[in-house]
């Protein structure tokens, strides 16, 4: 068999999954409404479970997660307003600069020198700075989180540090917000409840697509009265969705399947392993997400495709995510291809 017929391996993303015959059965029999005039029963229903599972007292369904964090800073930042997120943070470097475009703040990054997506709380003090300066100074209104963080690796914040930084910003006068995506992942891997790692936190988003299966959609959580406004600023971003009880069923399946995601991460740290037997230099991966330094990085993905393993660029780096579609089966043959050439 040549490396252009071997069956493709997608570790492109966590979002590439496909819903399961489960999955579609629920969508298929959900019941539903008219989520914009006067409600859809199983959005409500989602809503309810998953603001119960972030701690948060409620919560509203986004067709994306780039929604549900453009909703939040939106609602938290003015025109003008500087916004503080670690580096590499999605809300800075993957939702088309939407956070200064649409919710007018600009954002500054914070240096990872805690360890990987976290900054220490001496870091954060100094960019706060002044929490009221003259007139003319900029305003520092909103801390922005990230559980996982993304593009260092899927790396996780335990709830000491995470506590700390809250705690700081909290005392300078800060918003904060948790972009929450893969929060499912770090909870998994830290062996807490959700609800856990959003402690002090004044909003929350995470998403149904990354990891547990859902096709789409993502909530954006908060206090009764945050929700009220989100609801208004998601139908002024297209996001009313009619009958999405179609959509919310998927991601009720998907939260029955949090559990699930340790075997991406078993998969994850065995890719890692197998890598590192062969002297690639690549990360000890706290979840699902590995990364692999090439000193030809174009040249790498390009003889990786060729092999039918198909991955993306992230921070300089290759990104393999596991998911729960590519089996242990599919690391081990991913080894082994990468051992042949094909």
């Amino acid at each position: 068999m040549t490396s252009r017929s071997l069956p493709l391996i997608d570790f492109r993303s966590d979002t590439v999954t496909r819903p399961d015959d489960v999955m579609r059965q629920a969508m298929a029999k959900a019941e539903v409404g008219d989520n914009v005039l006067d409600g859809d029963p199983t959005v409500a229903a989602l809503e309810q479970r998953a603001a119960k599972l972030l701690g948060m007292p409620a919560a509203l369904w986004t067709p994306s997660g780039t929604m549900a964090n453009l909703i939040a800073l939106s609602i938290h930042l003015q025109r003008g307003d500087r916004f503080l997120a670690p580096r590499g943070s999605h809300v800075i470097t993957d939702e088309l600069g939407s956070a200064a475009w649409l919710a007018g703040g600009m954002p500054e990054p914070l240096e990872h020198d805690a360890g990987p997506g976290r900054p220490t709380p001496e870091t954060l003090s100094a960019a706060i700075g002044v929490p009221r300066g003259p007139y003319y100074a900029l305003r520092t209104p909103l801390l922005c989180l990230e559980n996982t963080h993304n593009t260092a690796g899927g790396a996780v914040t335990p709830p000491d540090e995470h506590a700390q930084l809250v705690a700081i910003a909290k005392e300078a006068g800060l918003t904060v917000h948790l972009d929450g995506a893969r929060i499912w992942h770090a909870s998994v891997a830290l062996e807490v409840p959700p609800a856990a790692l959003t402690v002090g936190v004044d909003t929350v988003s995470a998403c149904f697509s990354k990891g547990l299966g859902a096709p789409v959609g993502s909530v954006v959580a908060g206090s009764e009265e945050f929700v009220e406004k989100a609801r208004r600023m998601r139908q002024m971003l297209g996001g009313g969705v009619r009958q999405g009880g179609v959509l919310a069923a998927a991601c009720m399946v998907a939260l029955d399947r949090i559990g699930d995601l340790a075997e991406t991460h078993e998969n994850a740290t065995r890719l890692a392993a197998g890598f590192a037997e062969l002297d690639w230099e690549v990360n000890a991966p706290e979840t699902n997400i590995v990364q692999v330094t090439a000193p030809d990085l174009e040249g790498r993905l390009a003889w990786l495709a060729g092999l039918g393993i198909l991955t993306l660029p992230s921070s300089g780096r290759i990104r393999f995510v596991a998911h729960r579609d590519l089996s242990a089966a599919d690391i081990e043959e991913t080894l082994q291809r990468v051992k042949t050439g094909g």
